[in-house]
């Protein structure tokens, strides 16, 4: 088309860096977002006079943010001004029961020795080494390659890679496997967590998540400011390069022709015309229907009953007393299957849930104590229904009282003043996040094979892409910006050979 536009629709951290990486090679880019600021799912929440981070709290991988600012001409420590942890994250299944697990391997070995055993500690060891292979072969292999499927992955391994592929075991599932490794049932809930950074049942995702424990041991830091402040940078960064961003401007319509797109409609009738579109949203947007009949052709069809974990969180100012609490914390329950069986099962709040607490004013060393309110962002997982259920005020409230008494269990009790706090259900974050019900991640790491049917950068319809937590490689910020890496490259290839 004579404009050769690009329109990226979203602004969320794949949709900003595919605008950064297409402008970067000279593309006339387009971002927009119907919300009033950058960043999707990582997102600020008002409660009084503070700013919660109400999304994504851990920054991790961050040499794939060197890369990405380096190849626009900029530093990211210009940009962001990050702070390493030192302890990744507190646990806790009682008052008594406690284990940091720490940036230094060494330290956390000998941590988990004093809290299970020198049995135990072995174990991690030897968990820890299996996490860095599977991690190095599916870092080139799987996660860095366009379009993700069984055998691709085998013929990228090659001859000498073949027999790091049969070690990952991906057949087996994460639960399963970690009982290979560790004994102590409490272990295997803290590490099986993992899983629930990609939405999915331990019970049920496959053992190649274990590679998450090694990006971990490679470094988590905390971002000055809040997470917030990465979505704000690299919409400055795109914006340098004469990306054009607009807020509050809704697509409802993707646009073809002859087979191919041709634009979109706005929510107020405005049609923009583009050579090329790139969805930064939930897929679900696609095939429900969401963004235009024409569109739903762009995909197969994706299974509510596949979805990913939503969830139930609370973004409050308050004071807390007991737990020490560090920036990081998670305050398991006992039963562990039954959480899943809650929610991917019954499709109800889990019983006895695990709860995340992100205090994001406390120190990066795990240390510190704070004299009046702080602010805390607390998560349960939830099942993704918020399109078919409305989660009604007796629920909430049996909800909540079952999450603050466990963590009263755990010796952590917060001073909530309802006026205070801000409550997100799964209908809300279908709402912002339309054809979810939702769910947070996408469709549910659960088998083998869930891996390579996630959706790829490339459609069914000739120029138009995608990116965002919910398409390959996964979850998290550190593969959404993969993403947005993958769909600018597979655009920038197409238009190379057309």
């Amino acid at each position: 088309m004579p404009d050769q536009r690009v329109i990226v629709i979203g602004a969320g951290v794949g949709g900003l860096v595919t605008a950064v990486q297409l402008a970067a090679r000279g593309l006339q880019v387009q971002v927009l977002e119907r919300a009033e600021a950058p960043g999707g799912k990582m997102r600020e929440v008002a409660v009084g006079p503070h700013r919660i981070d109400a999304g994504p709290t851990v920054f991790t991988m961050r040499w794939i943010f060197e890369d990405i600012f380096e190849q626009a001409g900029a530093r990211l420590d210009e940009h962001l001004e990050l702070e390493p942890l030192s302890i990744i994250a507190r646990h806790a299944w009682s008052e008594q029961e406690r284990l940091d697990l720490h940036a230094d391997h060494e330290r956390s070995v000998e941590a988990i020795g004093d809290f299970a055993g020198a049995a135990e500690a072995r174990g991690y060891r030897a968990f820890c080494e299996r996490a860095r292979t599977i991690y190095t072969t599916l870092d080139p292999t799987f996660i860095r390659a366009s379009r993700p499927s069984l055998l691709g992955l085998m013929g990228r391994c090659g001859l000498s890679g073949l027999g790091n592929l049969r070690g990952i075991r991906p057949y087996d599932s994460l639960w399963d496997m970690l009982g290979t490794y560790f004994k102590d049932e409490r272990l295997r809930q803290l590490f099986g967590r993992y899983s629930t950074y990609c939405g999915s049942s331990p019970f049920m995702a496959p053992a190649t998540l274990m590679l998450i424990a090694h990006v971990e041991q490679e470094g988590v830091w905390s971002v000055v400011g809040g997470m917030h402040k990465v979505a704000q940078a690299l919409a400055q960064l795109a914006e340098g390069l004469g990306v054009t961003i607009e807020y509050g401007r809704e697509v409802t319509q993707i646009l073809t022709r002859s087979g191919g797109v041709r634009g979109v409609q706005l929510a107020d009738g405005e049609q923009i015309a583009a050579e090329a579109l790139v969805v930064n949203a939930d897929p679900a947007a696609l095939t429900s229907g969401r963004l235009g009949a024409e569109a739903r052709r762009a995909l197969p069809p994706l299974a509510p009953e596949r979805r990913s974990l939503s969830a139930l969180t609370w973004c409050l100012s308050a004071e807390t007393e007991g737990f020490p609490l560090a920036r990081h914390n998670v305050f398991f329950g006992r039963d562990y299957a039954s959480e899943f069986a809650d929610v991917f099962g019954q499709g109800r709040l889990p019983r006895d849930g695990t709860v995340y607490v992100c205090a994001q004013d406390r120190g990066t060393d795990g240390t510190g104590s704070l004299n009046g309110p702080e602010r805390l962002f607390l998560l349960l997982n939830a099942p993704p229904r918020g399109d078919r259920h409305d989660f009604d005020a007796v629920e909430i409230e049996q909800c909540e009282q079952r999450v603050f008494s466990h963590l009263e269990h755990c010796g952590l009790r917060v001073q909530r003043d309802p006026e205070q706090t801000v409550m997100t259900t799964p209908a809300e974050f279908d709402q912002r996040f339309p054809a979810t019900g939702g769910a947070l991640y996408g469709q549910a790491t659960h088998g083998w094979k869930a891996s390579f049917s996630r959706p790829a950068s490339r459609t069914k319809i000739p120029g138009l892409y995608l990116a965002g937590g919910s398409t390959h490689p996964g979850a998290g910020i550190p593969m959404a910006a993969m993403s947005g890496r993958l769909a600018a490259e597979a655009l920038l290839a197409d238009r190379r050979s057309t």
